[in-house]
């Protein structure tokens, strides 16, 4: 039990979410005391090193590449694919973005527009009231005109009842 929670402290997020969960574990428990001590260290050491890089931004930002030739080019590399990262997240969420509007799109095309059932591809009427499915028919109110969403069964301008 000890290996596991302590493997676990090193593994950030998961770390996290043991260590949370720790609290409702025995406090006596000695596998839970060492987890919760590496925990501390742990957290204690990410503290120190966030602290010697920020030391180090402002140096190099202060003394610029001249004192750090070598730094420089590895941080110039670093930042490049930094970039080169990013606009790949980018594109992939796009990506994703444009699928899951494709899928939408393909699901409102089997939707019946007039009594709202999704159909199965390739159907060309729908199967629950028999409607030609593909572009949404427009609903109009028989008594003042409106349009109305299709499938609606009162008009939401005056509220008469829509013709079906």
């Amino acid at each position: 039990m000890a290996d596991v929670l302590g493997g676990l402290g090193n593994l950030g997020g998961l770390g996290d979410l043991v260590g949370g969960l720790s609290k409702f574990m025995p406090q006596d428990d000695p596998n839970v005391k060492t987890f919760n001590a590496q925990k501390e260290l742990s957290d204690l050491q990410k503290q120190e090193a966030d602290i010697f890089s920020e030391i180090g931004r402002k140096i190099y930002e202060r003394d610029g590449a001249k004192d750090f030739p070598a730094e420089a080019e590895k941080l110039k590399l670093i930042q490049s694919n930094i970039t080169a990262a990013q606009e790949k997240l980018d594109a992939t969420q796009n990506e994703a973005k444009a699928a899951e509007a494709a899928k939408q799109q393909a699901e409102a095309a089997r939707t019946c527009p007039n009594c709202g059932t999704v159909n199965p591809e390739g159907v060309n009427f729908c199967q629950e009231c028999g409607t030609k499915l593909g572009a949404p028919a427009k609903a109009f109110c028989p008594q003042c005109g409106a349009e109305n969403p299709p499938g609606t069964k009162f008009c939401g301008n005056c509220g008469a009842k829509m013709g079906e």
